[in-house]
């Protein structure tokens, strides 16, 4: 994920947050886990949350929408590789 990808899943959780619908999968099809930061490289979700998604109350999963934008506006995602890499 770099910062643009980052900022526009932030921007998307703000939206659905604020939706008067039900709150859509944060899901890209990436489905593919950051071994640093635990994180799945394209929504930025962690997997009990990806794995608890379809049993969630609209509440909850607005809630890790809240999660994402903070994830993503923080830059959490971008975990230093042990080389000093930037890991996204």
């Amino acid at each position: 994920m770099n910062f643009d990808t980052a900022q526009a899943l932030a921007e998307r959780a703000v939206v659905v947050q604020h939706s008067a619908d039900d709150a859509p999968s944060p899901c890209t099809s990436v489905c593919r886990m950051d071994r640093l930061s635990g994180f799945c490289e394209g929504c930025l979700r962690t997997i009990p949350e990806i794995a608890g998604w379809s049993r969630m109350e609209d509440e909850a999963r607005r809630g890790v929408w809240r999660a994402i934008e903070l994830r993503a506006r923080a830059g959490i995602w971008r975990v230093p590789e042990p080389s000093g890499d930037q890991h996204a």
